[in-house]
């Protein structure tokens, strides 16, 4: 039986609806705590609730949670905007990338994963055999010892390079999956390093249908985007609305170039609205409903424009391909 886990259960891949497929909700990371960087704070819930009070007003329906374990996640709170919203979240087991993991180790975690003071002290020194226990656990009992359970796991890479610290959180992640059918997903530093994270899966044995890739927007590569294409896995065009990386003209051409493939089944488009000064409620910024109450109609534009079916597109991205890439296949 196929399914799809939200923090509020198990729900029907036809229940899932408009989905943004990389954000993040509330999260306090220590990593930007330490370092008195409040953008990269989402700290307050309510405000946060407003931002994705707007994105339902629109019609949107599901939101994918990305913040990881070590990215300060707050899952009672992200869990009280779904029920309060009636809106699916689907919450994140795994990890981001390794240069957060020296971020202090939460209190409440210690007695699940031992007396460790840091992330990095953690990962280094337990067996993979050890954090793929503790992946499995956030799927199938719940995150950070709470009932409300992951519905993907993940881990992450750095920019231009893979450290065996990586490497040791991939290959656990992958066991995870074995283990629960938990679709798998992957940070990838500016858009570098898939098809190497890609290698390693593929070493653990991973059906790469079950993988989607983040950031792809980030290296706005076309042949990239075809070698990643041809293996199976999702690409996650998650940076929209961020012009100081590309103009939107750039992140459609490359989404275009990919359906001009047969490729658009594997499309997931998202934010990653991850700053105060990104969304509305806390600094003015477009918020959660720029995506789906702004962004959709140009790309629909410019894809008739450009011959394709621009409405029929939007549905895959935004409804069907979430529906097939998060659901657990048993």
């Amino acid at each position: 039986m196929s399914f799809i886990r939200t923090l509020r259960g198990d729900i029907s891949p036809s229940e899932l609806g408009f989905t943004y497929s990389h954000e993040h909700i509330v999260c306090r990371p220590d990593y930007w705590v330490q370092r008195g960087e409040d953008d990269l704070l989402l700290d307050d819930k309510d405000k946060s609730k407003l931002d994705v009070q707007d994105f339902k007003s629109h019609g949107g329906r599901s939101i994918v949670d990305a913040t990881a374990v070590d990215y300060g996640r707050d899952v009672p709170a992200v869990k009280e905007i779904s029920d309060e919203l009636d809106i699916h979240i689907i919450g994140t087991a795994g990890f981001n990338k390794s240069f957060l993991w020296d971020a202090k180790i939460k209190e409440e975690l210690k007695p699940i994963i031992g007396n460790y003071d840091t992330y990095e002290n953690w990962i280094e020194q337990a067996s993979i055999n050890g954090i793929t226990e503790f992946v499995i656990r956030e799927v199938e009992e719940g995150l950070e010892g709470t009932p409300f359970r992951a519905g993907q796991v993940k881990f992450g890479t750095g920019y231009n390079r893979i450290s065996p610290l990586e490497e040791k959180t991939l290959r656990a992640v992958a066991r995870a999956h074995h283990e629960t059918k938990a679709p798998v997903h992957s940070h990838t530093e500016v858009g570098t390093m898939a098809l190497e994270q890609i290698e390693l899966l593929k070493s653990e044995n991973v059906n790469l249908e079950c993988l989607s890739i983040g950031h792809m927007d980030r290296n706005p590569d076309p042949y990239y985007h075809e070698q990643i294409a041809k293996t199976g896995a999702y690409l996650s065009f998650d940076g929209i609305a961020k012009i100081k990386y590309a103009p939107e003209s750039t992140r459609i051409h490359c989404i275009l170039d990919l359906v001009r493939k047969g490729y658009e089944d594997q499309i997931l488009v998202s934010g990653d609205t991850a700053r105060k000064t990104y969304l509305k409620h806390y600094d003015h910024g477009l918020g959660f409903e720029y995506i789906i109450a702004k962004w959709v109609p140009r790309f629909i534009d410019e894809a008739n424009q450009n011959g394709f079916d621009g409405e029929k597109l939007i549905q895959k991205f935004f409804v069907e391909n979430p529906a097939r890439c998060f659901t657990f296949k048993k």
